[in-house]
């Protein structure tokens, strides 16, 4: 992670999850304070790593999981080392960088797909903390991670099924932005960083069902400034699994059914 050098904040900020979920107004999916499974913390750096009870409950994925937050935050660790060394005047007013990692279990589907998001909070001496969202699906069957390919007869940059996918992000992203007030010229402008290509269109998890072991279709993230502004916070858009029906395999025919859970459109 390139960390940008900007000037130390006067007065000690709580960069705490919770914190910075109310300042943005983020959808992140509740998880409460669990003790870390990592932690770090040293003059220039306090980094935390998480993951929830459900997550703890499965071996391998917790061990894949925590394996990668130990990375970042090792990572993070020596870069705020190497910089408080180089500019220490970053450092004067006494609040050390701060960087929290969440895993959250969004859905378990067939008991044997796991979809995670991974959520990021940060506070490097600049004008505000950031977040950034991204996702992992897991195949408990294989131990590893996936993406969502298996669920499509063909899933091409540019094709049928990720261009639809790319039509309904867009029009629930229009909603949303509606309704938070923005205007529909400035919101399209913002759209063009979604392309119709797995590696562009945004992280993307399999959403809860009312329907028992299924998935009621595909939920996108987006942090701030992915589609909007930092003061518009963080947006989802939800993809119905009927929407992706004419795309589907066989094995993507099997897990979606149902709807999507009032519940989980608030979170």
């Amino acid at each position: 992670m390139t960390m940008m050098i900007q000037p130390a904040m006067p007065l000690r900020i709580l960069i705490r999850a919770s914190a910075v979920v109310a300042l943005l107004g983020l959808s992140v999916p509740s998880l409460a304070e669990p003790a870390p499974a990592y932690a770090v913390k040293t003059k220039a750096v306090e980094v935390s790593v998480s993951i929830d009870e459900r997550i703890k409950a499965d071996t391998a994925l917790a061990a894949d999981l925590v394996a990668e937050g130990k990375r970042w935050a090792d990572k993070n660790r020596r870069d705020a080392k190497g910089e408080r060394r180089t500019y220490p005047e970053l450092f004067r007013a006494g609040t050390p960088w701060s960087f929290d990692r969440r895993y959250a279990t969004e859905a378990v589907v067939a008991d044997r797909y796991v979809s995670v998001s991974r959520w990021d909070y940060t506070y490097a001496g600049g004008a505000h903390p950031n977040s950034e969202v991204d996702t992992i699906l897991w195949d408990r069957q294989a131990g590893k991670r996936m993406s969502i390919r298996p669920f499509f007869n063909k899933l091409a940059d540019g094709g049928p099924s990720l261009t639809a996918m790319r039509e309904t992000i867009i029009a629930a992203l229009k909603v949303e932005k509606k309704a938070r007030g923005v205007d529909d010229d400035v919101a399209t402008d913002w759209f063009k960083g979604i392309a119709p290509s797995l590696l562009k269109i945004g992280p993307v998890g399999l959403a809860p069902s009312t329907e028992a072991r299924k998935s009621s279709g595909l939920v996108f993230h987006y942090s701030p400034y992915a589609v909007g502004p930092y003061a518009e916070g963080s947006y989802d858009a939800f993809v119905p699994w009927e929407a992706l029906k004419p795309y589907l395999s066989a094995e993507g025919r099997a897990i979606f059914g149902g709807r999507r859970p009032e519940t989980a459109k608030t979170q």
